[in-house]
């Protein structure tokens, strides 16, 4: 049982090693009693473990009495916004996201298309701990339909929000790495919307990954050479479920996954004036736009529940995760690569200059991310020791620890999705900020022994 995630957030799994298709089932059967047996969106990346997963699903909402409505092969944000569209009771994503190959997992959706909130998904975990489902008899067994063209109104809701003319008017270079994830079956037809000419690398959505999963800076020198070659505009990666989007600019140069939220939201703010929220790991550099723009800003615990939460209590207009998840409430409470997209090419249509130079005009830092792996029971001790070396700091705690200095800061915390501790540090300069990180690790490391 290792190998399986149980939380609030949903479910994930390594398929034959702790995610079986009885804990699956009954997993479907507590949505579905959560739901009250009404109709409940299904969607999934493109793992080949995916269509063993959704037949055992299937068979649990079915069990309940829910109307499914199956998208196939879908982005995480379009069953979000799909859950709204169809009144649905609530939705589910078969995905493991940014996970290895080996892994699959369930998302759960409420029926505002949002992920579970807090009293959400400790109502869910009750009724599947105590296995107390609302089964039904055979004649009032739930229904499936096939939707068919899935992602239409996800994508029309993000192209109500651009000035498709002016991104239409530029016919933008675009290479689109979607790693065999979901994002190939609809993310060329927004694209084709936008007027881009779009190479797309690993458009089939089989889960047969080219490169590790999560669209950090490692795993994406395919796509910033492929960049360089074509003389491309803009480069996007998505990871396997597509809520998330990392960024290369006209160069080949990997701008990460923290400038896709910073880009977006120097966009976004300069029009749309309101609080502006993202978690306690996301660069400093929001913080920067936030001011610019005259916008409210607070953070969250990280994880994206967190995010929508605060988001709801302060009316946010826009947030997001520093990890390329852009939330922006007008197309849905769910990251969504589709939305960050459309809103940095109409920036770069709107400005007239290169993405390189939109860039390199933010505010500049260095974010460094590691991990290691720690037993969940280890991660105070962790915390305490580093607590206590840097007692220079400012510290806030709740969401692991986060130590603050006027120039940097330094965090660590225990994954919400995979049994590892991270540790992430930022400053104005990479040798600053990688020592920051390197040390935190040492001290990590020694205080879980």
């Amino acid at each position: 049982m290792s190998q399986r995630i149980l939380s609030i957030s949903g479910l994930r799994g390594v398929i034959g090693d702790g995610l079986d298709p009885q804990f699956l089932v009954e997993f479907a059967m507590a949505l579905g009693t959560l739901a009250d047996g009404g109709t409940v969106v299904l969607s999934r990346d493109g793992r080949s473990t995916g269509e063993m997963v959704r037949h055992a699903v299937v068979a649990g909402l079915l069990a309940t009495g829910c109307k499914v409505l199956d998208a196939g092969i879908a982005t995480t944000p379009t069953c979000g916004v799909l859950v709204r569209h169809h009144n649905a009771a609530g939705g589910l994503q078969i995905t493991a996201s940014h996970n290895p190959i080996q892994w699959n997992g369930l998302k759960p959706f409420s029926r505002a298309g949002a992920v579970l909130n807090a009293a959400q998904g400790e109502e869910l975990l009750r009724i599947l701990n105590s296995k107390s489902f609302k089964l039904v008899g055979w004649e009032k067994l739930g229904t499936v339909e096939v939707l068919d063209n899935a992602a239409a109104p996800h994508i029309e809701r993000v192209l109500s929000l651009v000035d498709v003319a002016a991104i239409r008017s530029r016919r933008f270079k675009v290479v689109l790495d979607c790693n065999h994830g979901s994002g190939g079956v609809a993310t060329p037809q927004l694209l084709d919307a936008l007027g881009c000419e779009v190479t797309v690398l690993g458009g089939t959505p089989d889960g047969q990954f080219e490169h590790v999963p999560e669209p950090i800076a490692a795993n994406l020198t395919g796509l910033c050479d492929v960049v360089k070659q074509l003389g491309a505009d803009v480069g996007f990666a998505q990871d396997p479920d597509a809520d998330r989007l990392a960024i290369v600019d006209e160069t080949g140069r990997y701008i990460g996954e923290e400038l896709t939220l910073a880009l977006c939201a120097d966009f976004v703010l300069a029009t749309r004036k309101g609080p502006f929220v993202v978690n306690g790991s996301t660069s400093r550099v929001t913080a920067d736009i936030a001011t610019k723009h005259g916008c409210p800003f607070f953070r969250s615990h990280v994880g994206e529940a967190n995010v929508v939460t605060k988001m709801n209590e302060v009316g946010a207009v826009f947030g997001g995760e520093g990890n390329g998840g852009v939330i922006d409430p007008q197309v849905g409470f769910v990251r969504d690569s589709f939305a960050s997209m459309a809103y940095v090419l109409n920036g770069l249509a709107q400005s007239g200059r290169k993405l390189s130079n939109w860039a390199d005009s933010l505010p500049q830092y260095t974010i460094v991310k590691d991990k290691l792996e720690c037993p969940r029971e280890r991660v105070g001790a962790a915390c305490a020791a580093l607590r206590s070396e840097f007692g220079d700091a400012t510290a806030q705690e709740g969401d692991g620890l986060r130590l603050d200095w006027p120039d940097r800061w330094v965090q660590v915390r225990a994954s919400n999705t995979e049994p590892i501790i991270r540790v992430i540090a930022e400053a104005p300069t990479g040798d600053t900020a990688r020592g920051l990180c390197a040390r935190a690790v040492e001290i990590v490391q020694q205080a879980v022994r």
